[in-house]
């Protein structure tokens, strides 16, 4: 062994478990669908808003071309295609990706999360993610979910926790109470 170490301190890790205070504890069980993920991006959007600002000059500039040769009388189907492409993608684009995030997510079954005065834990049959407050920026509360956002500039970490999976009334309370002791609302 070496010199200074003892076989006690090598393992001296905190488990899940003593991460979360069961008493304070509020479970929230649930299987993630792209729809919640869909909020959450919109959630995102909304604090970032460059993404809906590049989306609305790039749509902009293609109904402004478009209505332009409408003006001119030179529409051709090729560009009527194209305009409707674009429409197509901008209004697209955050369901492919919402998509997306549910295949890397939805093979992993059900997950249970525990929002306690510690932070967030995220459990599931293959995985579990421990998060400290120190790693939200804010949280928005919208009809059907709580989202928390990651400190990071871009926002990378999104934390959607649905209110469907909350199964106690006043569950719902305390889990706002955390929150809002914790992180504050943005």
């Amino acid at each position: 062994m070496a010199e200074g170490h003892s076989a006690e301190g090598v393992h001296n890790t905190q488990s899940v478990d003593d991460v979360v205070d069961e008493q304070t504890a509020v479970q929230v069980v649930y299987k993630p669908r792209s729809d919640d993920t869909l909020v959450g991006l919109r959630v995102r959007g909304r604090i970032k808003r460059t993404g809906l600002l590049l989306r609305g000059v790039f749509l902009t500039l293609w109904v402004g071309q478009w209505l332009f040769a409408v003006g001119r009388g030179r529409v051709d189907w090729v560009s009527t295609v194209l305009f409707l492409f674009v429409v197509l993608i901008v209004w697209g684009y955050p369901r492919l990706q919402a998509a997306s995030v549910q295949r890397l997510v939805g093979w992993q079954g059900e997950y249970r999360a525990s929002v306690s005065p510690a932070g967030v834990t995220c459990q599931t049959d293959h995985s579990t993610l421990v998060l400290k407050w120190s790693v939200f920026q804010g949280y928005r509360e919208t009809a059907g979910h709580f989202v928390l956002l990651s400190r990071d500039p871009n926002i990378m970490y999104l934390g959607v926790l649905p209110k469907r999976g909350v199964h106690e009334a006043e569950a719902l309370d305390r889990l706002r109470a955390i929150l809002d002791l914790h992180t504050p609302r943005v």
